[in-house]
């Protein structure tokens, strides 16, 4: 018997020991900078309201993890997820209900809906997520020229636009506060160009809050896309969402990359209730 112990503490050893020299390519952790699984992630997300996946725009991990999750939670709750991302603007809605229909080529939904250059291999196979299981997409974000004109002449050019313009961006006046930290703090690094920039990331954010809140209804779970920017810290579009409806359940992940995956600072865990840390020598898709 006590042979039998031994031999199996042994091999409970060398297993241990294989394992600590893998490599890693990702670690999660909770909020009190604890490691957790992707299984607990999962398991929030089901029960969520709105779930923001931040990402890194060129990270390989970050954009398998969001396929993973999409994927699991249509399996476990079929017609009752809605998707939408940060990458598709508001006035594409129509083409992607198009395609999405089957009415239209994927080839003419993509020489016009304006999609990102690594759109191929980080977003399409969400979209066709959608597509294979009939769960809507939405385009959440504002389109770029009205965040440009944002950046150019701040919140007050927004009324010179045209009824069917304002239907791709939030009510005006738009909600904002330039002390929030995420805009403050975009004020400070531009200086005197600083103001309108951070007006046109308050318009980016306040728009796909709106679309999100706009195309979700209780009992489903809307898995937003989104640069880890829009909603570290609980702010940009959380804190948009949250102004909006303050008893969504709103679960967010971030995406951040390190030399090590053992650990995580105060200020890491602080920007999300669930931290992707990917290893920094992982592949960038672009």
């Amino acid at each position: 018997m006590i042979k039998t112990k031994l031999v199996l503490v042994i091999i409970l050893a060398i297993g241990l020991m294989a394992m600590k020299s893998d490599k890693r390519a990702y670690q999660y952790f909770n909020s009190d900078a604890e490691i957790t699984n992707y299984d607990s992630v999962l398991k929030a997300s089901l029960k969520a309201d709105i779930v923001f996946f931040g990402e890194l725009h060129n990270n390989a991990i970050s954009h398998w993890m969001e396929y993973e999750l999409a994927k699991d939670l249509i399996e476990k709750k079929g017609d009752k997820v809605v998707l939408g991302a940060e990458m598709y603007e508001a006035d594409g809605q129509l083409l992607i209900d198009e395609y999405l229909s089957g009415l239209v080529k994927y080839k003419y939904f993509k020489g016009q809906a304006r999609l990102w250059p690594n759109h191929s291999t980080d977003y399409k196979p969400l979209l066709q997520l959608a597509y294979d299981n009939k769960i809507p997409f939405i385009a959440t974000n504002v389109p770029r020229r009205y965040a440009s004109a944002v950046n150019k002449g701040g919140f007050e050019i927004l009324e010179q636009f045209s009824d069917e313009a304002k239907k791709y961006f939030a009510p005006i006046p738009i909600d904002y506060d330039g002390d929030v930290a995420c805009y403050k703090s975009m004020q400070e690094m531009m200086g005197k160009h600083g103001a309108n920039i951070a007006k046109a990331q308050g318009l980016k954010d306040a728009t796909m809050a709106y679309f999100i809140l706009k195309n979700w209804e209780k009992g489903k779970t809307f898995l937003h896309f989104n640069g880890s920017y829009h909603s570290d810290n609980y702010e940009g579009i959380v804190w948009h969402l949250k102004r909006l409806n303050p008893k969504l359940k709103i679960v967010t992940i971030s995406t951040v990359d390190q030399e090590k995956l053992d650990s995580i600072d105060d200020e890491t865990k602080a920007k999300a209730d669930f931290i992707l840390v990917t290893n920094e020598d992982v592949t960038k898709t672009y």
